[in-house]
């Protein structure tokens, strides 16, 4: 049985072992990073993208590597929006990070920022871009950013505990079930269903890249 103690985890991290269960399902390889299906989806349409180099979080970046990142951040989120009609991202940057190599969660979501954080707007609070996480991070040393659609915001770190958003994003998504991975990874019904997904979304994937002017309905069907 695969260990998933955060011992295990901090020596042996799953991101940088490229024969790991989380890299099982590669979309996408560039020079610098891996676009994955994540192997415990909240939902269909999951998606991670994870630097080669072990980085803790976006905040680590070299200004070229936020360059890279940033252009897959777009497209990445292009797919999902026009395969599923929705999109929201988020990463921890080291506040409740249950895998210490930074990997940003994509997926198709879509409500107000306060089914996330329901404390209220005096937790949270809007950013420019993504971009921005690189100066929040040398100035704090820490964040908890999300997104939703278009619009992007850092929540107070104080709030965050391990799992923060998985845990928040799958009950927003009526998916509580699957919100803690190693539990769901115990769970041979749940991971069947995580595999229908996955399957699903590498044919999505495929038939986007093939034609991204397919309808979505042919997309998902294909």
């Amino acid at each position: 049985m695969t260990d998933l103690s955060e011992k295990s985890i901090r020596a042996n991290c799953p991101h940088c072992n490229h024969h790991s269960f989380a890299l099982n399902h590669v979309l996408k390889t560039t020079e610098n990073f891996l676009v994955v299906c994540d192997g415990h989806p909240l939902t269909q349409g999951h998606i991670l993208i994870i630097p080669k180099a072990h980085l803790s979080c976006i905040g680590e970046y070299a200004p070229n590597l936020l360059g890279e990142f940033v252009g897959l951040y777009q497209r990445t989120k292009r797919f999902i929006e026009s395969v599923y009609g929705s999109v929201s991202t988020f990463e921890h940057g080291i506040v409740g990070q249950t895998v210490f190599h930074s990997h940003i969660q994509m997926f198709p979501y879509a409500g107000p920022p306060e089914a996330i954080i329901p404390e209220g707007d005096r937790c949270f609070e809007p950013i420019p871009d993504i971009s921005a996480l690189r100066g929040i991070y040398k100035r704090d040393g820490r964040y908890l950013f999300f997104s939703i659609g278009r619009a992007l915001w850092i929540a107070d770190p104080s709030i965050g505990v391990p799992g923060f958003f998985r845990e928040r994003f799958g009950k927003a998504l009526g998916n509580e079930v699957r919100s803690d991975w190693k539990r769901m990874h115990d769970n041979e019904a749940l991971m069947e269903e995580g595999r229908a997904d996955i399957g699903r979304l590498v044919r999505a994937w495929q038939a986007y890249h093939r034609n991204p002017h397919l309808p979505q309905e042919d997309r998902l069907r294909s």
